[in-house]
């Protein structure tokens, strides 16, 4: 999921958000040529998604659904209720796996007999996490998080939680349209171009439409709030760092700077290159405070100070699980450079600088940013 606030100092002469604010509950706001805007709650501290209904002739390509919920599938009812031409929808566009996005579609695409398009690792990761509803944790997954130095009151926190992904999402399609990255889709006679960024998921797909100088960034960027990028029991090993800033990168070289950005949550804004690289050198930052705190070792739960705007309890389980996945990015991400070691004592790791840190004048008074829906909703 998404949602973590950028605490750093605002970008506001480099962004510009041309709407005044989003459409009201169950109605659509046409934010360029046949692309409509739906704003949809969610039940999460991160308290809202945005959806795109796309313009297809016969109907309506739908980008994303929202969670399922009960409330949700009430807004859709006034949605539907509301449409002026009573078209329905043509496919459903999914751009990647986590519930807000892929919650609603297989309701929606049962209710109107129509195909769920995505990318093929997005899909099937779902599916496998969706599997593991009414499981037990796995030791695997014990292990990873006391490795992390988790007390025994958030593991068992932790075994009570796990399995709840699939009990946001709808029963899945059995089968699904896939798409490709640089794949060019014909959506109502004008070609949307698919772009794949990985880090936040699997195979997370952009959509950019040249002929409307619109890109549906999905959330591989997000003007007010940075993406969660996360470590998880299922590959310890990971480094989605790396695949993250690569994504920035493909994205500035690929999409020009004036398009509008149409992001899952917040609004809608202008300024695509200059936040890719307020992204890159925010995350900069962050390294930079990491690499102070592991002056001398640490165990993940001890660095949170040099990442987080906010205190990390274990009384809060989900919370901590997303500070934890995210420290662990940053963590593998400096391993895989050379510049930290990982040590095991007792059945925790404990992280150290592989040499001193470089100083970097004034890297320690810069705000930093912090993960996905680690804010509170006030800050979104």
């Amino acid at each position: 999921m998404d949602g973590q606030t950028d605490t750093a100092p605002p970008d506001k002469a480099l962004l510009s958000y041309p709407f005044e604010g989003p459409p009201p509950r169950g109605t659509t706001l046409e934010v360029a040529p046949g692309v409509h805007w739906i704003r949809m709650p969610l039940p999460y501290a991160l308290d809202h998604i945005n959806l795109w209904a796309l313009d297809d002739g016969t109907g309506w390509a739908l980008v994303d659904t929202g969670t399922r919920t009960d409330d949700n599938a009430q807004v859709w009812r006034e949605l539907f209720a509301n449409a002026p031409d009573q078209r329905g929808l043509t496919r459903i566009l999914v751009t990647h796996m986590h519930p807000d996005h892929i919650g609603m579609a297989g309701w929606l695409t049962r209710k109107f007999n129509v195909r769920m398009w995505m990318t093929r690792l997005e899909y099937m990761s779902c599916r496998v996490m969706v599997s593991d509803t009414g499981r037990e944790a796995p030791p695997e997954a014990i292990d990873f998080y006391r490795h992390a130095g988790w007390g025994e009151s958030a593991i068992e926190s932790y075994r009570l939680r796990f399995g709840n992904f699939g009990k946001h999402i709808h029963a899945l399609p059995e089968s699904f349209r896939r798409i490709r990255d640089q794949e060019v889709l014909n959506i109502g006679g004008r070609e949307w171009r698919v772009v794949v960024g990985t880090g936040h998921s699997p195979e997370h797909a952009c959509l950019y439409c040249a002929e409307l100088g619109v890109l549906i960034s999905g959330d591989q960027v997000l003007p007010r709030i940075s993406s969660n990028v996360s470590v998880h029991p299922t590959e310890p090993d990971a480094d989605p760092m790396s695949e993250w800033l690569d994504s920035l990168a493909k994205l500035k070289r690929e999409v020009p700077p004036d398009v509008l950005v149409l992001p899952s949550h917040n609004e809608p804004f202008r300024g695509l290159h200059a936040r890719l690289d307020r992204l890159a050198s925010g995350q900069a930052k962050s390294f930079e405070r990491l690499r102070r705190a592991l002056a001398q070792p640490r165990r993940v739960v001890d660095v949170f100070g040099a990442l987080f705007a906010r205190s990390i309890s274990e009384q809060d389980v989900g919370l901590l699980g997303m500070a934890t996945g995210e420290t662990l990015a940053c963590l593998n991400h400096l391993m895989s450079r050379g510049e930290v070691r990982r040590e095991a004592r007792d059945g925790v790791h404990w992280y150290q600088l592989s040499e001193p840190a470089p100083v970097t004048p004034g890297a320690g008074t810069d705000a930093i940013s912090t993960p996905d829906e680690l804010a509170a909703p006030s800050a979104t």
